[in-house]
Formats: C-alpha cells, structure tokens, sequence
C-alpha cells in the first residue's frame, strides 16, 4: 500500500467543491473552506480545478486529493490524460480520475490513462468507480486506491438515497489488495461510520459539510 493512502486508514477526506455560477465558487474560498476542515480533522481535502488545487495545496498540510471536472455528462472527472498531467502539474498528492469502462473523451482506456500518467512522472492515482467491475479493472490498471465516488452516476446501478454500501462491502471483498474509499451521497456521522464498518479505508465527505446551498435546502425542505 502507498504510504500517503496508508495515512488515511479510518480518517475523514472533506471534498471542498463549489459548482459554477455559485457564490462559493472562488479559489480562495475554496482554500479557506480546505483550511476549516483541516482544523475539524480531516485527514485530506478533495480539491477541484488547476487554481483550487494549486492554492489549497499551499494552504494545508494534509494530503490534497486532485481532480478537474470538464463537461457535464459521461466522463468529465479528470477525463483525459492531458487533464491528468495538469492536474498532477499543481502539485497535489493525489490524482483522482473517471475509473469507470466508459469511453473516455481522448479514445485511451483507463489502463492506457494510467500507464501514461505514471510514465510522465511520479504520481498516486485514485480511480472513481461506479461498479465492482470498474474496481476490477482499475485493481489490474494497478491504482493507487479506488473510490465509490460514481456508484449511482456511471449507469451501472441505480442511485441510492445514501451512500451505496453494498457496492462498497462488494468491492472490499471482491478487491482486498487496494484501499477502498466510501464516497458518495454520505449525509450523516452515522452513514460515514457505517462505511468504515462496511471495510472502507477512508471516507470522503463533501456536499454535508461544505455546500451550505444543498444543506440548507435540506432544512427548508422538512420545513
């Protein structure tokens, strides 16, 4: 196991994301957000964007998880290799990428993706996945770690209310030589220790924690 993916075993990654046209949505915001999360516990940030990720990186001292989200449908986390060196480019530690079979924007496959990635320089990979097949395929890519980050989203399974813990407690079994992390529609403290107990490595926390616009409609909505 890599020694960074090893540091986080049991801890809590917050991804600090803001979608376009938000008020949150400022590199600077977004670095002040990664900040209060540290200071809460979080064990890693989940960044999004070339200027999000370089500035959080020189603001925290935990792990930075890296992504760049081009496009609205079909693969668009990190979707080619060319985001993928970009992203690495910004000195995050983590480089986190579409892991699904789908077909990728540039015509590579996954495993193209990563054997290239790797082959421009050093780099830690994390694969979302949407399926156990996905986590297969991103297991003989040789990955870094896999994610759950797209069950619900990839076409392979529906969209459960929380997060998909069957598919995860899947994967675990299915996949035991690579760390696991629960991402996804995880709402609840509860829900997050429930991943663990379902085997999860680390648990990634995002929309609860850091997208005040969902929670408070959260609060409105029962009102």
């Amino acid at each position: 196991m890599n020694p960074l993916i090893a540091s986080l075993r049991g801890g809590l990654i917050v991804s600090c994301q803001a979608y376009p046209g938000e008020p949150l949505r400022h590199p600077e915001t977004m670095a002040q957000m990664a900040e209060a999360v540290v200071a809460g516990g979080a064990v890693a940030v989940r960044a999004q964007g070339l200027a999000d990720c370089a500035l959080i990186k020189q603001r925290v001292s935990v792990p930075v998880i890296g992504l760049w989200k081009d496009g609205k449908d079909g693969v668009f986390i990190t979707p080619t290799l060319q985001h993928a060196i970009a992203v690495r480019n910004c000195g995050v530690d983590v480089v986190a990428l579409d892991g699904t079979r789908r077909q990728r924007p540039d015509g590579l496959t996954f495993a193209d993706t990563v054997e290239r990635l790797r082959a421009a320089g050093p780099v830690v990979v994390m694969a979302d996945c949407g399926s156990l097949a996905d986590a297969r395929a991103a297991r003989d890519a040789g990955v870094d770690a896999i994610g759950t980050t797209l069950a619900g989203y990839s076409g392979d399974r529906p969209k459960s209310d929380g997060p998909d813990l069957d598919l995860l407690a899947d994967i675990v079994s299915a996949v035991p030589d690579v760390p696991i992390i629960a991402e996804g529609r995880v709402h609840t403290p509860e829900q997050a220790r429930q991943a663990l107990e379902a085997g999860a490595h680390a648990v990634v926390v995002g929309t609860a924690i850091t997208h005040p616009t969902t929670i408070t409609g959260w609060f409105v909505g029962r009102l």
